[in-house]
């Protein structure tokens, strides 16, 4: 445990001398004027908490999060791939199980910055355009932390190929062309609860269960099938780089 928190620290430090907090502030920051500029009042009705949070979060979280998965995925492991640096880092009192987990914790404590960034955004919109009905907070609650729940299984997915791969951009390549077709697989119930890159956008949506195709599915099934496919890519990731030549 204490070299999980020591690999932990060395990321941590290793991402603030980067620019990651470009990346953490780029999504939040695109939401703002897609929020405040969006039309939501047809027929002269007052917006709402649930339709901003709709039209925010709908570029969000079927575009930026699965994208910013994989990218923070690939940074976490691209100071290792150049000049031996796996090598080097497995040569230190570490386990490689601590190594894998700490990478992949920091991972997700970038998306977390990026959900709660994306809430006071939609925090600040609300008052912009002066909604005036009581802040749902279930439903914000639901929907930031669904969606930050949601991206766990596609990020442990995205640490498994990114320390597989040498190539900084192959892995990001394949993530964005596979998070293209998040709104053409929206639509079937049957195959979208279970793609990875579709999994954030089904999660974050306030009308979950109002909605076609895979916005049909309850909550509860969603996240059943997200702790699943968590299970099964963090347990591949993990033999695969406890196996790993260096």
């Amino acid at each position: 445990m204490r070299s999980f928190w020591r690999v932990l620290s060395a990321e941590r430090l290793k991402m603030s001398r980067s620019y990651v907090w470009v990346l953490i502030i780029g999504s939040p920051a695109v939401a703002i004027p897609i929020g405040a500029l969006a039309n939501m009042q047809e027929g002269g009705q007052p917006v709402t908490w649930e339709v901003l949070l709709s039209v925010m979060s709908l570029f969000h979280a079927m575009f930026f999060l699965p994208v910013l998965s994989g990218v923070f995925a690939a940074l976490i492991c691209r100071a290792e791939h150049a000049d031996g640096g796996w090598k080097q880092l497995l040569a230190l009192p570490v386990t490689r199980t601590s190594v894998y987990l700490a990478k992949y914790s920091m991972i997700m404590a970038l998306l977390a910055a990026v959900q709660l960034l994306f809430f006071a955004a939609v925090l600040g919109v609300g008052a912009l355009r002066g909604v005036d009905v009581p802040i749902p907070w279930t439903m914000f609650l639901a929907s930031i932390f669904g969606g930050w729940l949601a991206c766990m299984p596609l990020a442990a997915l995205q640490l498994a190929i990114s320390q597989s791969w040498s190539s900084f951009g192959a892995p990001l390549a394949l993530n964005v062309s596979l998070t293209m077709p998040n709104m053409l697989i929206a639509n079937s119930a049957t195959y979208g609860p279970y793609y990875p890159w579709l999994q954030p956008m089904l999660a974050m949506s306030p009308f979950g269960e109002d909605r076609f195709g895979a916005f049909n599915l309850p909550l509860e099934s969603l996240m059943t099938v997200v702790l699943g496919s968590l299970i099964l890519f963090l347990a591949v990731g993990l033999l695969s780089f406890r196996r790993k030549a260096v």
